[in-house]
């Protein structure tokens, strides 16, 4: 690998700085303890820095030393909702809080760049870092562009990264065009009346028609999209009751909707009401849908693809592959990519445990490569 001899030299901190975000992890739109220390490292470098961009998100922007075109890198800040159990030294300190996704090492190696940009500013143009919140679902990137984002930091490009324990440590792998499906998320209320769990015919069952709603909502895809398109609809969550012997009143329905074509989004929005109306009325009970689109559809733009691919055989050489599957994995870059031409890569790492698994393992190993990566972003294409 040909990373930056620089950065090699400070892994070391930036192994320090990931391990310390790691030890405070926080929600979507409560990051201040990680902006906070974001922007303190920045300004410490000289980097002019915005805070408060779409609540606890922040700019940063380094000029170089002559004229070029403004190239934006984003890493995203927040940790899931879930306990973590790795037993590292450097484990959550937040009970039920956890950066299962990897995003502290998103953080670190934007970082990194930033501290090695501001110390060699012999490039042309400037670069735009976007430390974005609550990429999880709940609509960081589209917060930064209702403030104003691009309005306030033009960009004519955007560049960003995931970190993948399903490659090979070093590995970049990204395609050009579609690239992530769209999301939603779902959640359902069904309103019947309880009743002695010895007399169900005093009910009107919502557990049972919650059953009846699993297994009809999963049926969409594989009988009304066309087989040749993916689709996902998951039912993730199903709550009723408390007691052996009663019947409960109420019961709550949650999951998940991906899509690879926008049209068909509407599609399966239209069949869950139906569904919903028919098991309401079939039951003699009441459901109500509440669906949401939470991430657009991610599209890399072909001609970043090539750029990403430039930089990457810098830097990784031969681990560099731009004919990476369609995952139907969401990413909310998809939003800032709507506005901006760029490209949305993944980077592998030696971790061999599923991400937002409660015993995910990030490879600090990678983290020099990742700033590089950025890095060479910035000075092969603010000269463009």
């Amino acid at each position: 690998m040909n990373i930056l001899p620089e950065l090699v030299e400070f892994a070391p901190e930036l192994t320090r700085l990931r391990q310390d975000f790691h030890q405070h992890p926080e929600l979507g739109f409560e990051e201040h303890r990680t902006s906070g220390r974001i922007a303190e490292l920045l300004e410490g470098w000289g980097v002019s820095v915005t805070r408060g961009m779409g609540g606890t998100g922040l700019v940063g922007v380094i000029e170089g030393n002559r004229p070029g075109r403004s190239i934006g890198l984003r890493a995203d800040m927040d940790a899931l909702p879930m306990d973590e159990e790795t037993n590292l030294p450097y484990a959550s300190r937040n009970l039920g809080v956890f950066h299962g996704c990897g995003h502290d090492g998103h953080v670190t190696m934007l970082l990194g760049a930033a501290w090695y940009l501001a110390h060699h500013q012999d490039f042309a143009g400037r670069a735009v870092l976007i430390f974005q919140p609550a990429e999880e679902g709940l609509g960081g990137a589209r917060a930064m562009l209702a403030d104003g984002l691009f309005d306030r930091f033009p960009c004519d490009e955007l560049y960003g990264l995931h970190n993948s324990p399903y490659n090979a440590p070093g590995e970049v792998t990204l395609r050009p065009g579609l690239a992530q499906a769209g999301a939603g998320f779902f959640d359902i209320r069904i309103t019947g009346r309880g009743s002695h769990g010895a007399m169900p015919q005093m009910s009107r069952d919502p557990v049972l028609a919650g059953s009846v709603l699993v297994q009809a909502l999963q049926g969409i895809v594989g009988r009304n999209i066309d087989p040749g398109h993916a689709a996902v609809v998951s039912v993730t969550r199903f709550q009723a009751g408390a007691a052996y012997n009663v019947i409960p009143e109420t019961a709550q329905l949650a999951g998940t909707v991906r899509y690879l074509q926008s049209e068909e989004r509407a599609l399966i929005a239209e069949r869950m009401q139906q569904i919903c109306a028919g098991v309401a009325l079939a039951q003699d009970l009441q459901i109500e849908l509440h669906l949401r689109n939470v991430f657009d559809i991610l599209t890399n733009d072909p001609d970043c693809v090539d750029h990403v691919m430039t930089a990457a055989r810098n830097v990784v050489g031969d681990k560099a592959h731009a004919d990476a599957e369609i995952t139907m994995g969401s990413e909310d870059m998809a939003d800032l990519l709507r506005v901006v031409p760029g490209a949305f890569f993944n980077l592998g790492h030696g971790g061999e445990v599923p991400l937002h698994n409660p015993g995910f393992l990030f490879d600090d190993s990678i983290l020099p490569v990742g700033s590089s990566l950025f890095v060479r972003l910035v000075q092969d294409r603010g000269a463009a």
